[in-house]
């Protein structure tokens, strides 16, 4: 229902117009023919790069569980990409790192990807929040001072919540514990409680680390399909679509295809950007960091099938 409607609201913003196949033509004409065209290509080279950040933080996570090179784990995250790329809420990704262990305890792998997953919204709800505030004060605070204050006090509250729960992960294993129908859960994610703070750290670093690999990437493609701000403007848009993208509920089958679009053309919208630039730009991220290495993994995916037929031979 969700993704029914995010992929509605999408049609009603962009394709109700009778000239927007026309008009989206020019734009991605004009961007081929820039002579910023490099900058794609530079955002293509970085995908390795961003991912790179993933498979380094899944190697330290996995060390838990046995010892894994920084190939082994590169290829966990590829297969993981790939299986989540069809899967709600990226929930492939969890079987895909699993298949690539081979303890036989790597079922205890579960809690380990939930802590670098929540890592990772950790670093994009602490700069997110940023960025939002930047079109609390700058749009609304005016009109609605007692609101703008309300969401400011709520951002603070949730940062503040985020960090304890990362840095107190035994709370959460005895919430889950405590919980009936989550009880025999406990089992495979009582690993989230065994990193240490100074690791914990470690793998907020990393996340924010590829966070910025990917807010990077994408004003390099806002830049391209002539989306022109102040660095200011850039860094808020940006990171305030991030946010959006992830608090705001999706079951996509396309790892969330949809969401990161509405939010883009609303908050750059906000800033007087044209929205077919802007979608441009968003659906150009997806194509290099979502599809392109998701096809790329069908590869890893394939050989991990090979391997264990060998096996079972």
């Amino acid at each position: 229902m969700v993704l029914l409607l995010t992929l509605y609201l999408l049609y009603q913003t962009i394709f109700t117009a009778p000239d927007t196949f026309l008009t989206w033509g020019g734009i991605l004409q004009n961007a081929v023919q820039s002579p910023l065209k490099f900058l794609f290509i530079v955002s293509a080279l970085l995908i390795p790069v961003n991912w790179g950040f993933e498979a380094k933080k899944w190697q330290l996570l996995g060390q838990k569980i046995e010892p894994i090179s920084f190939l082994r784990a590169y290829r966990a995250v590829m297969v993981g990409l790939t299986l989540g790329f069809i899967t709600p809420n990226r929930l492939g990704d969890y079987a895909g790192r699993v298949l690539e262990l081979k303890s036989r305890q790597r079922l205890d792998a579960i809690g380990a990807i939930f802590i670098g997953r929540f890592c990772q919204l950790v670093a994009t709800v602490m700069v997110g929040a940023l960025g939002l505030l930047y079109f609390v004060f700058r749009f609304y605070w005016q009109s609605y001072p007692a609101v703008c204050m309300s969401i400011v006090v709520l951002l603070f509250t949730i940062n503040v919540a985020l960090l304890l729960l990362l840095y107190n992960a035994r709370a959460m294993v005895s919430v889950i514990a405590a919980i009936k129908p989550f009880h025999n859960l406990v089992q495979y994610v009582q690993i989230m409680a065994s990193y240490t703070y100074a690791e914990t750290s470690r793998l907020l670093l990393l996340s924010l680390g590829r966070y910025a690999v990917f807010l990077f990437q994408f004003i390099l493609l806002l830049y391209l399909f002539s989306v022109k701000l102040t660095p200011a403007e850039y860094l808020s848009g940006v990171s305030g679509t991030f946010f959006l993208k992830s608090v705001v509920p999706s079951v996509s089958l396309l790892s969330d295809l949809g969401v990161r679009e509405l939010s883009a053309m609303y908050l750059f919208g906000l800033l007087g950007q044209a929205r077919l630039q802007v979608l441009s730009a968003s659906l150009s991220l997806w194509f290099l960091n979502i599809l392109v290495p998701s096809a790329i993994g069908l590869i890893f995916v394939l050989q991990l099938r090979l391997s264990r037929k060998e096996v079972k031979a």
